[in-house]
């Protein structure tokens, strides 16, 4: 009877959760499978595969998907390096350490637009940012980064956007670090980076995979960078799979191409998210 009255009590929100996921997946794959283009509404049927097809032969297909990896690559690389350089930088006591703390993670909370719209007029603006300025003080020409750098640059956004959240997950992981090991380290006479390499590093393992995992899923979805900065160009130079989505659905107005693109980048996040999983798995059974 108590089991029953649990289960009875579960139910309206587990209902609620299934609907809210099953729904608009279903919505998707019906639309994926007919051809509905928003400015042809009236020409309807079922089309199978082709829209499929269609999403899969797009020319700008393979350069999204090229620098959807290069993207998740480059960002994941960088906030991991950085992020365990800076927690290892903050982790021993300094005057100020606390504001300090406070300033590496405050980008976190800056919405994508508006740090989209920050390095895009104050940082790299060839005329009037900050690495023009920079540049044109050691008498060189200062770089038009949107135009002859456009991926990089929304790399070196995404980072710096997300290079706090690498930074609080690792500091939170060195203050439960043994303390006793490290001067027992020392007074043996290991030098820095023999504690780098045998005691904080390995440390540090857990919460490598579970940073990866998250930025993983996450940085699949990247769009505000690059719609409010170089707008997926110059061509398909900064395109990803999600921005390619986007001008199949709002561009080209085709719902059904841009539903099956959405269930590619749907598989492609649950095929990451499975790899990242066992990965994580594997890291908190050592």
């Amino acid at each position: 009877m108590n089991r029953l009255l649990r289960r009875m009590l579960l139910a309206p929100a587990v209902t609620t959760l299934l609907l809210w996921m099953i729904v608009p997946l279903g919505m998707t794959i019906y639309f994926s499978l007919i051809r509905y283009n928003l400015l042809q509404p009236d020409v309807r049927g079922f089309v199978g595969l082709e829209n499929f097809e269609f999403f899969f032969t797009d020319p700008s297909f393979g350069p999204a998907v090229w620098n959807t990896v290069v993207l998740l690559g480059s960002v994941i690389v960088i906030t991991v390096g950085l992020g365990i350089a800076l927690a290892l930088l903050i982790d021993e006591p300094f005057p100020g350490r606390g504001i300090v703390r406070l300033q590496l993670i405050a980008p976190f909370f800056v919405m994508p637009t508006v740090n989209a719209l920050l390095w895009k007029h104050m940082m790299m603006n060839p005329v009037y940012g900050v690495l023009a300025q920079v540049w044109q003080f050691f008498g060189a020409q200062p770089v038009d980064w949107l135009t002859d750098h456009p991926l990089l640059s929304v790399i070196i956004m995404v980072s710096w956007q997300w290079l706090p959240f690498a930074t609080l997950i690792f500091m939170t992981a060195l203050q439960s670090m043994n303390r006793e090991q490290i001067e027992a380290a020392r007074m043996d006479g290991a030098n820095y980076l023999q504690q780098l390499r045998y005691l904080y590093l390995p440390h540090l393992a857990r919460s490598v995979a579970v940073v990866v995992m998250i930025e993983l899923i996450f940085l699949l979805s990247i769009f505000a960078e690059i719609y409010t900065t170089t707008g997926g160009g110059p061509g398909d130079a900064s395109t990803n799979v999600a921005f390619l989505i986007f001008k199949q659905a709002l561009l080209n107005f085709d719902a059904g191409v841009a539903s099956a693109g959405a269930l590619f980048a749907v598989l492609l996040a649950n095929i990451a998210a499975i790899f990242m999983i066992r990965l994580v798995g594997k890291s908190l059974d050592r």
